[in-house]
């Protein structure tokens, strides 16, 4: 399926989990080296200048020279890497397909638990979806109370309101998520890769077909040119909304019959939205979960507009479904939940239900 270009990935037979503790994470949203701390937005004095340090640099500016290094080494560096990280993740523990503020939000989940494989795959260049900006392109992120917790545990600022906080940036998120995911040894982002196809096998979907996105998005003036694939436990759907590569996942679902319908989404009810989007986050068919705005396609619900804290906790949401699905500790059970914030223990969903608008 061409359209499907969005993202999905996987861990060989023969890989060994990863090893390994984050000593500043447990496997359920909670830091365990501090309490959460709820983080303002500290305004520099009028008057007051920001400067380098000179003690901070140990080379010249005005005499700097590289070491040299030859082109070929530059393209073995990249190649054998990437090769192997393809090789490494051709069958692996979940793949995440979607690197928005959902996908994202669950891969950053599910790579808590070292020994759990993750991969991520993203249609575009660069990865964050939407959540580069708030709405209308403008810059501030708003986030409805208690999703706030989840940015005191990565460490973001924010203005704090009565029932919502406000990121100066959108950009501080996506990028503060990304770097602490993207450092963690058993996480692989593959950007600029398109989830083609779904890999189905006695009704469960069992990882993805993938190509480069730019392939892809070209079907239709070059001769054939085959996709590969990636095999995984469980697939977490994060596509988007409906568009030139949203709502993919459910979309593929849908034509190949395993669902019946996607209705789309309905019309802006901010509040009822971001309830029902995290309410109605599910295994919509065995071995493929669906989080984020995805599931308003799916089943109905309205749209939130510029309002974030729904696709951070829909996708920590997701992760635990995943670790559910992989027999393993998770909040969906209430299993080691330990010093979770009671704001953010996910309940699963009863039933694959309508959202009303």
């Amino acid at each position: 399926m061409a359209s499907m270009a969005t993202t999905f990935s996987s861990t060989l037979p023969s890989a060994k989990p990863l090893k390994g503790s984050f000593s500043d994470s447990s496997f359920h949203g909670v830091p365990l080296t501090s309490p959460a701390l709820h983080y303002r937005a500290k305004p520099i004095p009028c008057g007051a200048s920001v400067s380098m340090s000179a003690t901070t640099q140990s080379y010249d500016l005005n005499n700097f020279r590289f070491e040299p290094i030859r082109e070929s080494i530059v393209s073995r560096e990249m190649t054998r890497r990437y090769m192997m990280d393809m090789i490494s993740y051709a069958d692996t523990d979940v793949v995440v397909v979607g690197a928005g503020s959902a996908g994202l939000s669950c891969a950053y989940e599910l790579s808590k638990n070292p020994s759990v494989q993750v991969a991520i795959i993203e249609q575009s260049v660069s990865p964050g979806g939407g959540a580069w900006l708030g709405g209308q392109l403008f810059s501030s992120m708003v986030v409805r109370k208690p999703a706030h917790l989840f940015l005191d545990e990565l460490g973001i600022e924010y203005d704090e309101q009565d029932n919502y906080v406000v990121i100066k940036h959108a950009a501080l998120f996506t990028s503060t998520i990304m770097s602490k995911l993207l450092a963690r040894p058993n996480v692989k982002l593959f950007n600029a890769v398109a989830a083609e196809d779904l890999i189905v096998k006695g009704g469960r979907v069992g990882g993805v077909v993938t190509n480069w996105a730019l392939v892809s998005m070209n079907h239709d003036t070059q001769s054939c040119m085959d996709p590969n694939v990636m095999e995984a436990k469980v697939v977490v759907s994060s596509c988007g909304h409906d568009g030139p590569f949203g709502a993919t996942g459910v979309k593929r679902l849908k034509s190949i019959g395993m669902i019946d319908s996607v209705p789309g989404m309905k019309a802006l009810d901010m509040n009822t939205a971001e309830d029902a989007i995290v309410r109605l986050t599910r295994e919509i068919v065995p071995g493929m979960i669906v989080t984020g705005m995805e599931v308003a396609e799916i089943d109905g619900a309205p749209r939130m507009g510029p309002t974030f804290g729904a696709m951070m906790i829909s996708g920590q949401k997701a992760a635990h479904l995943a670790l559910k699905a992989l027999g393993l500790p998770n909040a969906i059970d209430g299993q080691s939940i330990g010093s979770i914030h009671p704001e953010l223990i996910l309940a699963a969903a009863e039933s694959a239900e309508i959202a009303d608008a």
